[in-house]
């Protein structure tokens, strides 16, 4: 009897020791700290008018987040068998340097819940990213090794992952030979708003060796509606400032890369829309990027890149003052040492020069400043350490 009462509870502890070995909880993040210098940061932080920037200063201090923002995340599975397995994924993103939220969500940049079968792809539930920041994000310099200070004026097309969809579902399909698929839905859970602040997003890629290609589109709708608890909650306060009454938001692109051997080249372009519903306008930003990367060593690397935006202010029925017109350049170059696989110093530089910078209230200002600069021009020097874990 007590023979027979060892095996059952040797069979007991094994079978359970293989259901926790098909489980798996992962704790994971970055924090991302430096030095940085800025030049003719406003210190009129609200202006009336573009003229109405005065005291440009220069700022110099420690910043956090310069090439990805720090955060930390728990991320699961578990196999149900089959090639089916339930997956989750809790990330919150924070500022190093004071130790507060990125904004007033705890986990702000996703949260979700889901089933992913090997063959016929995932399904998701919860806070999430859009297909733009999925396949367009990791051909552009700011969604891959640029980080911030590189992404486009303001992000406006997101590519830095400025914000995530809440209540979404999200359907991710499997790689069939290279070829790869997504389409988002995020609800306005308003009862009697169906379109109050909802949003929908598809894209679709293709890798094959070192060429990879994407194309994505993003619109978001009533977002003036009120509805705060709809499926964007933390638009930046760029996107804000263009138009008084921002209504809806349309954003599309494609974009290709090539590695061959220690290079990777790409190039990417990008449109987002605002509508506004006030004053019968809109704002336009054209994307175009082309960057490129070199590891010099297996542990060094270098990356540059250039884009250039161009905005365009339509508002029907005014006389051709009220269409305005302007464009910016940016430089970007970054030099990345790896001390190991999971630490690493850099050092970077973006330089963005503005003409005839009259599009809204938004003037010459690289994304992730805290001010518009007082001149057409501004730059950033930064330097600092990198830790993943």
């Amino acid at each position: 009897m007590k023979k027979a009462t060892l095996i059952v509870a040797a069979a007991s502890a094994a079978f359970a020791g293989a259901a926790h070995a098909q489980s798996s909880v992962t704790l994971y993040g970055v924090i991302d700290a430096g030095l940085s210098w800025v030049s003719n940061e406003a210190s009129r932080s609200s202006p009336v008018t573009p003229g109405g920037l005065t005291d440009g200063k220069s700022m110099f201090g420690l910043t956090g987040g310069n090439l990805q923002q720090s955060r930390w995340g728990l991320r699961g599975a578990e196999d149900l068998g089959g090639g089916l397995k339930t997956i989750f994924n809790l990330e919150s993103g924070f500022d190093v340097t004071n130790g507060k939220l990125a904004n007033n969500s705890f986990f702000n940049r996703q949260a979700y819940v889901g089933l992913s079968h090997s063959d016929f792809g995932t399904v998701t539930f919860g806070r999430q990213y859009d297909s733009v920041v999925d396949y367009l994000g990791p051909i552009s310099a700011a969604g891959s090794w640029g980080g911030t200070y590189f992404a486009h004026r303001g992000d406006n097309d997101n590519l830095d992952a400025s914000f995530s969809i809440s209540n979404a579902i999200k359907y991710q399909s499997a790689n069939y030979a290279g070829f790869s698929l997504s389409a988002l839905y995020g609800f306005s859970n308003q009862a009697d708003g169906f379109a109050n602040n909802r949003a929908y997003s598809v894209g679709a890629g293709y890798q094959y060796a070192g060429l990879q290609l994407a194309a994505a589109y993003l619109q978001i709708q009533g977002l003036n509606s009120g509805n705060t608890a709809g499926a964007v909650q933390n638009l930046p306060t760029f996107a804000l400032t263009n138009l008084p009454g921002i209504q809806n938001q349309r954003t599309w692109g494609a974009g290709a890369s090539y590695a061959i051997g220690p290079a990777t080249i790409g190039a990417v372009y990008t449109q987002t829309r605002y509508q506004d519903n006030i004053a019968d306008a809109s704002v336009r930003y054209n994307n175009y990027e082309v960057n490129a990367r070199y590891s010099m060593t297996p542990a060094l690397s270098l990356g540059a890149a250039y884009t250039y935006s161009q905005g365009l202010r339509n508002t029907p029925g005014t006389s051709p003052t009220g269409n305005r017109a302007a464009h910016w350049n940016q430089f970007g170059f970054l030099a990345d040492y790896a001390l190991s696989k999971r630490t690493d110093f850099y050092a970077e530089s973006v330089m963005q020069i503005g003409a005839d910078n009259q599009v809204g209230t938004n003037l010459t200002q690289i994304n992730g400043t805290a001010a518009p600069s007082t001149s057409k021009s501004q730059y950033v020097v930064s330097a600092g350490i990198r830790h993943r874990f």
